[in-house]
Parts: structure tokens; sequence; C-alpha cells
């Protein structure tokens, strides 16, 4: 991801974001940032760029032409998402970081004096938004909190993918405390339950101290946790189909667009995955007009609400069958030779994976998570297997001279493992047709739920075909 910064004050943000973890990421090339000095696009042999406001006033005004002219040098005719931190702009929070660590690039500008001319902020930005009711003297400041915030979450800057989901505001909780040496201090010790290297205790002991701090500290945050706690309530009735939704809500990762009567509609943003369960057939039209309208994805878990998105012009993927582990016991690993992927890994999973650049980006996006995984011999990568971005499992792959040695199950059972430590219920979705993966999932002990499920493009067939 890049970050171009519209700034007087260059040095203040290249200096600002080099220490610690941004500054590596900006090293290792993970993010990059471009600050850009307005004052070069100035016309005034004295590079001056600010004037006095029409109607009169206290401070000077920053002018259109500098500001507008290091705009389009820095977008080059494309059309960049572009930020203007102001006081008047929306709230600036970890759902919005999200959002724009999406984006490939990202303007960030800073205005200064009384602020920018009207005019080219109308013509460039696209986002007017606040870190705070405050006024500070420039934008470079609020600038470098929203590239740390956005930056850590792109994947491979913090090197750890559950190190951005386990922190303040993930699934709508605050960050449990923490505790390192000495066990004892000022006569404190550190709670027991942290000291017995029970993982599942440890996990159970820190949800309820974020749980608690949430409803003490944040109100409002937990009255968004409630709802999904209630609605998972209400689903774990029928869990076993319901399991991606139930997932989805637990991993903090989705968000509830509607629910009245049995009817759901969940939303995850990251992975662009809107979740429709019906329980009426007779309100379709009301779940399909309360859902996203155009996702990358629908995952549908009613044959009548899969017809529905059919009529409404939308292209089926496929049928599949859902697959869970239900138990909570670590699986056996037979082949030892398995370990993260790393980026260089990349043209190997690409070309036995991958169909397009579009794809190579979300496997780059997938590795760069630490969410996929490699079976290798003496000669290097022969396998490997993944989480995709909405958190099934999926992505296996083994070559074919190594078939029938159970480096498969190994690579699945390992997978699943890793699921278990973090928490998760492993599932995966197999489409109906692929008979060989169907059948690894009942070796390995999967449970099949009793109904299938749909898979949907979000967008209309009609603008799938377009060129």
């Amino acid at each position: 991801m890049k970050f171009h910064v519209l700034t007087l004050f260059p040095e203040m943000i290249r200096q600002g974001l080099a220490p610690s973890i941004i500054g590596r990421a900006l090293e290792k090339g993970i993010i990059e940032l471009n600050a850009v000095d307005i004052r070069d696009y100035s016309l005034d042999k004295h590079r001056k760029v600010d004037d006095y406001p029409y109607g009169g006033g206290a401070g000077m005004l920053m002018q259109v032409q500098p500001v507008y002219d290091a705009w389009q040098a820095v977008c080059g005719g494309k059309k960049l998402r572009t930020v203007y931190v102001t006081p008047q702009g929306v709230p600036f929070t970890q759902k919005l970081a999200g959002d724009m660590a999406k984006e490939e690039e990202l303007v960030i500008l800073c205005g200064h004096y009384e602020g920018i001319d009207q005019r080219v902020l109308d013509e460039v930005v696209t986002d007017f938004v606040s870190i705070g009711d405050y006024v500070l003297t420039g934008g470079e400041l609020p600038a470098m909190v929203m590239i740390d915030a956005v930056s850590r979450l792109v994947p491979g800057v913090l090197g750890n993918d559950a190190s951005a989901e386990e922190e303040s505001f993930f699934n709508d909780l605050l960050e449990y405390p923490h505790y390192s040496r000495p066990e004892v201090w000022h006569g404190k010790p550190v709670p027991e339950v942290l000291l017995t290297g029970n993982h599942r205790r440890v996990t159970e002991w820190r949800l309820e101290q974020s749980v608690e701090k949430t409803r003490r500290v944040r109100p409002d945050l937990f009255a968004k946790y409630e709802e999904k706690q209630k609605l998972l309530k209400a689903l774990s009735k029928d869990k076993r189909n319901m399991i991606p939704i139930m997932e989805s809500l637990s991993r903090g990762q989705g968000e509830i667009l509607y629910q009245k009567d049995g009817d759901v509609v969940v939303y995850a943003p990251f992975s662009e995955v809107c979740m429709l369960a019906l329980s009426n057939p007779a309100n379709c039209e009301r779940v399909y007009q309360s859902a996203v309208k155009h996702p990358a994805w629908y995952l549908v878990f009613s044959r009548e609400m899969k017809d529905y998105l059919l009529q409404q012009g939308h292209a089926l993927w496929g049928e599949c069958f859902q697959y869970l582990y239900t138990l909570r016991q670590t699986m056996p690993v037979a082949y030892k030779q398995i370990r993260s992927l790393t980026i260089e890994d990349l043209p190997y999973v690409n070309a036995h994976y991958g169909q397009d650049g579009e794809e190579e980006e979300y496997l780059a996006e997938r590795i760069l998570s630490g969410a996929m995984y490699g079976a290798y011999d003496e000669q290097g990568l022969i396998g490997f297997i993944g989480c995709h971005n909405d958190g099934s499992m999926g992505f296996l792959f083994v070559e074919e001279p190594h078939r029938g040695k159970g480096i498969a199950v190994s690579l699945e059972s390992f997978l699943i493992n890793r699921q278990l430590e973090r928490g998760y219920i492993p599932y995966c979705h197999v489409r109906k047709e692929n008979t060989a993966s169907l059948h690894l999932q009942e070796k390995l002990g999967l449970y099949r739920a009793g109904r299938p499920v749909w898979w949907v493009f979000g967008s209309p067939e009609s603008e799938l075909t377009k060129d």
C-alpha cells in the first residue's frame, strides 16, 4: 500500500513515521510513503502558498493552485481516494481504518493556517476525516495517526495477523489487560490463570476481562457486542448449518445489517461477503433489500434465497457442502515439514492455484496475513493450504508425485490445529462435485452439515461480463 501525504512539512511526516514497526514496514517495502511538499508546486518565486481569505477574518488560507497541482502530480490521472484531515470530518474509527487499508494508494491532504480554499476541497477530496473534537496547528499529526492505524492492518506489517485482531475494538470489545515479569510487583501478583499454561482458560479469562472492561468504560461498544451475542444465541439452535455466520460474528468480522423473525443479513467488510439466512421463503425481497447491493459475494443458506438472487441477475458460483471440526482436541500431524509461507512462495502458489492477476493479488494478501502454510521436502515446496479471508479453510494443493502419502491430511490437520489455538471453529466449503476433497473431509472426521450453501456473485451477471 502506498500513502501520498500532501503537506507543508514533509520531513515531519518522514521522521515521525521512520521509527519502530511502521519504519520497518517502510524499509521492507510492505508499505510506501510519498511525502509531497505543496510548496514545490507554488508559482510564486518565494514559494508562497497562502493568502488572505475573501470576506476578511483572522489568519491566512492555503490557495487553490499549489494544492491542486500537487494533487494532480501525485494522482497522475488516476482517481485516488483522497482524505482531508479536519475537525469537521467524520470520526476516524477502526472500521474506517480497515476500509482504507483495502486501497492500493491513499492520498492524505494536510491543511494549515485557517485551512484550504473550499473549491479545491470540493474538487479532489473524497473523505473528510477527524481524529477528535479539537483543533491542531496542522494536519500532519492526524495524518500520521491515520497512517499508523491503517498500516498495521496491511498484511505483513505486524508480521502476525492475530496481533491486529486481538487488540482494542476487535469484536466491539476493548482489549484485555496484559502482564509480564516480575510475577509480583508492589505486592500485586500476575493473575494466576496466566501462569497455568492452559490456553483455553487463558482465552476465557481474557474474554471475561474484555467484556467487563467494555461494559464499564464503553457502554456504546458493549451494546453492539450484546446485540451480536443475542444473535449468536439465536443461531446456535442451528449451529452446524449457520457456522459461517456465527464464526464471522465471533471473530469480529461480521456486522449485523438486518435481523427480524429469523431472517438474518450479516456483512463481512474485509472479505466483502454478505451472508443471507432466511426463515420464511416469502421474505426473499425483504432480505435482499437489506443486504449490501454489490458485495463481492453472497453466501446463501436457503435454496429459495439462492433462486431469488438468480432471478435478480446474479450468477451462481457453486453449491457447496459445509464441513466443520466440532471437537476441541488437536489433530495428529504426521508430516512434520510444514511451516508458514512467505511472499517468496507466491509464484509457486499462483502457478498451482491462481488464474489471473487479481487472483495473485489475493494470494499475496493471504500469504502476508500469515494465513497460508506449506509442506516442504529437500527440494522445496510441494503443497500448501490456507484460510480464505472469510475465515473458511481452503487452497489445498499437493503435487502429483507426493499424493497418497498423507501430506494433504497433515496440511489440513495442521491448519485445524492453528485455528483451534485461536479459539476458532475450523470449517470449510467443498463444491459438491469435488469428490476428492469431500472424501478427505470424511477421512479427517469433519462433520458434514445437514444443508448445503450456495456462493453467488454479488454483482449481477450482466456486470460480470462487461469489458
